[in-house]
């Protein structure tokens, strides 16, 4: 996964660059930099969606062992910038942002059962989002071919997602750790058995709570349609305003293709080209579509760059503390020896 994640950023850095060429680096360059110092509120518009985003995940853990708010942001946003910034498949992410709430008390168990749910209603929710944008294009009788092909892909994704929920519900932990017990006789992966084995029961659990997973799904589809707002300001900044609807399709279909192609890291290429295609279908001239993708790319220098440095932070505090307890441990065993 991580060479193909590797050869994906090739790729779409490859796209990208060839799409900027295309278009001329200066042409776009000059609808950027015409807009100024205005376009910092595009990633403005954007952040109250960590926020929602946060608390959907929030919600996916069971009462007693459901971390703070506070919390539950900052290792959320620690894990989409790795997610962002890095070539980790869109999973690395996620595992990041379990790790930090156990660095921070959180019952590993729990962190690592919530993870895996927030994960599959990100992807339910990603569904929705793209009928959504299906039905716009629909709509507005923009294109027959490329809701044919959207409705197709959406299908496919939706049988994905219950073969997820099927694993899941067999015990995704427990079959992993024991296939890859019975494959490399390894005795660490023999005690694991059990650990894993709860993290399913945990996860189950979870799914019970009906009330609470419609609640945190809500905050999650809310999330994404905030996000709208971003396309519909970029445009507008850049001197072709359009309207809400059409910026809720181009940002559904964008969003949806980007996810969609998780191999190619942040979407590089991938993003730009969707702006390319679905912004003709508004009126929208490549160049500008470009610039509308750059524009919103900013949020990822002034918000997921910040949340890269915060875990590194984390990270490092937790080293010193480990490495701190060991050498005060050695310490006493050394003054018990002397005794």
């Amino acid at each position: 996964m991580k060479i193909a994640s590797y050869i994906g950023l090739v790729i779409g850095l490859v796209i990208l660059t060839g799409l900027i060429a295309w278009q001329g680096l200066g042409d776009i360059w000059g609808l950027l930099a015409a807009s100024g110092w205005a376009l910092l509120l595009v990633p403005a518009i954007w952040f109250p969606t960590v926020l929602m985003n946060a608390r959907c995940w929030q919600l996916l853990f069971l009462m007693e062992h459901r971390p703070s708010f506070g919390k539950a942001f900052y290792a959320q946003w620690m894990g989409r910038a790795v997610n962002t910034l890095l070539p980790v498949a869109s999973i690395g992410g996620e595992v990041v942002k379990a790790r930090v709430l156990t660095l921070w008390g959180t019952d590993a168990r729990h962190a690592s059962a919530s993870t895996i749910v927030d994960k599959t209603v990100q992807v339910i929710t990603l569904i929705f989002w793209g009928v959504l944008g299906v039905i716009l294009l629909s709509m507005m009788a923009l294109d027959n071919e490329l809701v044919a092909a959207g409705a197709v892909g959406l299908a496919l994704l939706g049988a994905g997602v219950a073969g997820f929920l099927v694993v899941q519900k067999a015990g995704i932990f427990g079959i992993a750790v024991k296939s890859a017990h019975k494959v490399t006789k390894a005795e660490f992966l023999n005690d694991l058995i059990d650990t894993a084995d709860q993290i399913d029961d945990i996860v189950l659990q979870v799914y019970r709570e009906r009330r609470t997973l419609i609640a945190a799904t809500a905050w999650r589809f809310g999330a994404l349609i905030l996000q709208t707002g971003e396309v519909w300001l970029a445009a507008w900044l850049l001197g072709f305003p359009i309207g809400v609807l059409e910026a809720l399709m181009l940002k559904s279909l964008s969003s949806t293709l980007s996810d969609a192609a998780f191999i190619v890291p942040n979407s590089y290429g991938v993003q730009e080209g969707a702006f390319v295609v679905l912004g003709a279908l508004v009126g929208m001239t490549p160049d500008v579509a470009i610039a509308v993708s750059l524009a919103i790319r900013i949020r990822e220098f002034l918000i997921d760059v910040p949340g890269l440095v915060f875990w590194q932070h984390a990270e490092g505090k937790a080293l010193l503390r480990k490495r701190h307890s060991a050498e005060s441990q050695n310490m006493q065993t050394g003054s018990n020896d002397k005794n």
